[in-house]
């Protein structure tokens, strides 16, 4: 009987081991559909397009963007009235005929006929300040068309290096791809030959769904940063664009009061704002000079009836405005002129001000960035990335599961992908301090480092304009 009974069991055992067996084999592999939705890196790299700089897309960005273009040409108008803003009024000519016979109206020998040339002259000193205040807004569009050019270059370095950054997390993904993709070959031995269960296959599932999430969402901005860089560049948003740099985060920045001394110096909307107050004050000597009257010249030939003692006959005219006697008016514009100063230099200070806390925060953001950029690439990368070989290492050799494998993984991604953001992040913050003190930093090696690849110093470059 017990004989039987074994035989029973060896028999069931069998028919369940073969069983097992052919759902292995008949069922197909549930990470074939995933796998193959992870494009080689070759599929998405592959470009025919030279990549540009960042000193090439500066450069291209001023001379083919098209909000530049447009403060250009105010310039250009700007300019152009320079030339006519001290001329004299057009001179004016005048004919009068008078005294023909009504009975004979053709007879023009009995008409007294005048040519008359008349010209208005300004009061002393009129035309000379009108044409400092034609130069003081030729100024004012200069200073517009340098802010243009700051605002549109700040917008090339944060379009620059989101593109760089999302380059950089592309390669990033094909090496975790790549990482997957071993340890995925490992688990579906171990799957088929029955040493991991169904739920580490579907986990493993899950990781490469997810990795191909990151690949969709890594294309899309991709597509959106290059959008952005083309329109600046005055393209076509689907152009083909790819960026060639690397971050250079420096480990010290300059100081507050370093950077608002630079922008007092160079920030275009306060050059403008301090044009604009001399303009001002410029418009009050204006009206000031109102109480200087003006005059208007006439001069004439005159051409006298037949018979007159004097044929040919001139005729000289001079008229002078009397200013004193409508003082109410041109108090009431040197009062209006002298508030337009006061209200200006008020504004001067509420937009210094506004600078100042531009900078302050500007800063407090790239030392934040600053700070992480350095932790992710000095401390959290390195351990990450050791953590992973040895995790990859030990499930390889069966002394760990697939799913400390998966956590291992995820953690690098999001560590690297943290790191990549910060250094990108830092590279924008740096790019919106250049904004906020209105000139370009330079970045120069600190002597008195050890070396490494973060020791720099922010150096500003002295006062310069955007051509």
């Amino acid at each position: 009987m017990k004989v039987h009974v074994f035989l029973v069991l060896v028999l069931f055992a069998a028919a369940a081991e073969a069983q097992q067996f052919d759902t292995a084999v008949s069922n197909p592999d549930p990470l074939l559909s995933a796998e193959a939705m992870l494009p080689l890196p070759e599929q998405h790299h592959v470009t025919t397009t030279v990549p540009l700089t960042l000193v090439e897309l500066e450069a291209a960005a001023l001379v083919n963007n098209a909000e530049v273009h447009a403060a250009a040409r105010q310039v250009a108008v700007a300019e152009a009235r320079k030339g006519s803003a001290g001329a004299l009024d057009d001179p004016s000519f005048m004919y009068r005929g008078w005294g023909t016979p009504l009975d004979k109206p053709w007879d023009l020998n009995q008409t007294q006929h005048m040519f008359m040339f008349s010209q208005e002259l300004p009061g002393g000193g009129k035309r000379q300040l009108r044409a400092r205040l034609a130069d003081d807004d030729a100024e004012v569009t200069k200073a517009e068309l340098e802010i243009k050019k700051r605002d549109v270059l700040a917008q090339v370095r944060r379009s620059f290096y989101e593109l760089l950054r999302n380059q950089d997390e592309l390669r990033f993904h094909d090496e975790q791809a790549a990482l997957a993709r071993q340890g995925l070959e490992s688990a579906r031995i171990k799957y088929v030959v029955g040493k991991v269960p169904q739920q580490d296959m579907l986990k493993a599932q899950i990781a490469l769904t997810r990795l191909i999430e990151h690949l969709v969402m890594l294309q899309q901005d991709s597509d959106l940063a290059r959008s952005r860089l083309n329109t600046l560049l005055g393209r076509d948003p689907g152009e083909p664009l790819e960026v060639l740099g690397a971050y250079s985060p420096p480990t010290k920045l300059p100081g507050l009061i370093d950077l608002e001394k630079i922008a007092l110096d160079n920030r275009p909307e306060l050059m403008a704002i301090s044009t604009a107050i001399r303009q001002d004050e410029t418009r009050t000597q204006l009206a000031e000079k109102s109480f200087n009257p003006d005059y208007t010249l006439n001069g004439g030939y005159m051409l006298m009836p037949e018979g007159s003692a004097y044929r040919n006959t001139y005729m000289v005219e001079l008229s002078v405005t009397l200013p004193w006697l409508n003082r109410g008016r041109h108090g009431a514009e040197i009062a209006e002129a002298s508030a337009l100063v006061t209200a200006r230099k008020a504004d001067y200070e509420s937009r210094r001000a506004a600078v100042f806390a531009e900078i302050q925060e500007s800063l407090v953001r790239a030392r934040v960035a600053q700070r992480l950029a350095g932790l992710y690439g000095d401390t959290l990368r390195p351990q990450a990335q050791a953590v992973l070989k040895a995790t990859l290492a030990a499930y390889q050799a069966d002394r760990t599961d697939f799913l400390n494998l998966l956590d291992s993984q995820n953690t690098t991604l999001d560590v690297e992908l943290d790191y990549i953001k910060a250094a990108s992040e830092l590279e924008t913050r740096l790019a919106d301090l250049e904004r906020a003190v209105g000139a370009p930093l330079r970045r120069s090696t600190d002597n008195s480092s050890t070396g490494s690849v973060g020791d720099q110093v922010l150096d500003v470059k002295p006062a310069q304009e955007v051509r």
